[in-house]
């Protein structure tokens, strides 16, 4: 695995205030790993050792926290959004077929495709145990919608793989659905285990929106940006899985004619490349784009400024987060809550 460089001190110390709450969730997710069936633990941990942020369980706890809840509830419940989080990893890195994920291999390129699949639909199905035992049917209701919507952005996003024509607004429903819902789902659940009003309810999802739109965002910038081993996986995995993410849009938007249907037709090509070697299994990441047509699309994502302005909005949806929880009293909880929401869009993977 990696090294990675610390958190900032703002956000390393809002971390630190709940080490021991996080333990406790860390023991629970290996508890809801055992099984008769070993490779099932084995998969899991690989997936759970393989340096995740524990983002989901973190905001969890702060927002409950916010919300005057310091109760055991929350460990299982967090537990069982970072299971959420486990399946969606083990899901989407076969349907995009990532071979490496934070460093490391995939679980399925180590296990296969088949077993990946299979293990994330075993953590999916804990993570539902889990929030049926806690016995809040409002708790239940947001965990099942999350499934809905996460499993609705990935749909939405296949459809329009390699495609120039896809608009913003189809953009940021795959974001909100495959990247935010989980955030609010998170933030959401915190508040109701604090018991507060709808309204600040309502706050708090929008705060984890907010913040999972920004973290999606950086991370479709980082994807053109950062080099491996900085982030712990191939750069321009979006371009190569076809993805047409916001660097690529603004571009798309900014260019002349001309370097639109450039654009357009590396796309197309990309795409008949993967049909082809899919049909002769020799399918890589590296195989479906030239390297000349892969530096002509990032000298023109650079030169339209694609990276630079996903950031600035990275940064406003920030802005828009920390407005949503402006209302809460200043509290440890709630400067943790912005130093976490500053992260998103401060950090280098």
């Amino acid at each position: 695995m990696l090294e990675r460089s610390p958190p900032p001190p703002s956000l390393r110390a809002a971390l630190e205030r709940i080490a021991e709450g996080m333990e406790l969730v860390e023991r629970t997710l290996r508890d809801q790993l055992a099984s008769p069936q070993e490779l099932i633990g084995t998969m899991g941990e690989h997936v759970l050792s393989s340096g995740g942020k524990r983002l989901r369980p973190a905001l969890l706890f702060l927002a409950a926290e916010l919300c005057g809840y310091t109760g055991p509830r929350r460990v299982q419940v967090a537990a069982a959004a970072e299971l959420l989080h486990t399946a969606s990893l083990l899901h989407d890195d076969v349907v995009d077929r990532a071979e490496v994920r934070r460093g490391r291999p995939s679980a399925n390129a180590i296990w296969g495709n088949s077993r990946a699949v299979l293990v994330g639909d075993f953590c999916l199905a804990r993570a539902s145990v889990m929030v049926v035992e806690d016995g809040d049917p409002e708790l239940l209701l947001i965990f099942a919608d999350t499934i809905r919507l996460m499993a609705e952005g990935e749909l939405l996003q296949l459809e329009r793989s390699f495609d120039c024509s896809v608009t913003e607004a189809h953009y940021f429903v795959v974001i909100d659905r495959k990247s935010a819902t989980l955030l609010s789902a998170a933030c959401e659940a915190g508040a109701i285990l604090g018991g507060v009003t709808r309204p600040e309810r309502r706050r708090l999802a929008e705060f984890g929106r907010e913040m999972g739109l920004a973290f999606q965002l950086r991370d479709d910038a980082l994807d053109y940006s950062a080099d491996e081993e900085v982030l712990g996986k191939q750069p321009h995995t979006d371009l190569r899985e076809g993805k047409v993410t916001l660097p690529l849009l603004l571009t798309l938007k900014r260019c002349t004619s001309a370097e639109y249907d450039a654009v357009d037709a590396v796309l197309k090509a990309a795409s008949s490349r993967v049909a082809e070697l899919q049909l002769e299994g020799r399918l890589t990441p590296e195989a479906v784009i030239a390297p000349g047509d892969l530096e002509l699309v990032l000298e023109l994502v650079e030169r339209h400024r694609g990276i630079a302005d996903t950031n600035r909005r990275a940064e406003q949806h920030v802005a828009r987060a920390a407005a949503a929880i402006a209302p809460f009293l200043d509290c440890p909880a709630k400067e943790a809550l912005l130093a976490a929401a500053d992260y998103a869009v401060d950090r280098a993977y």
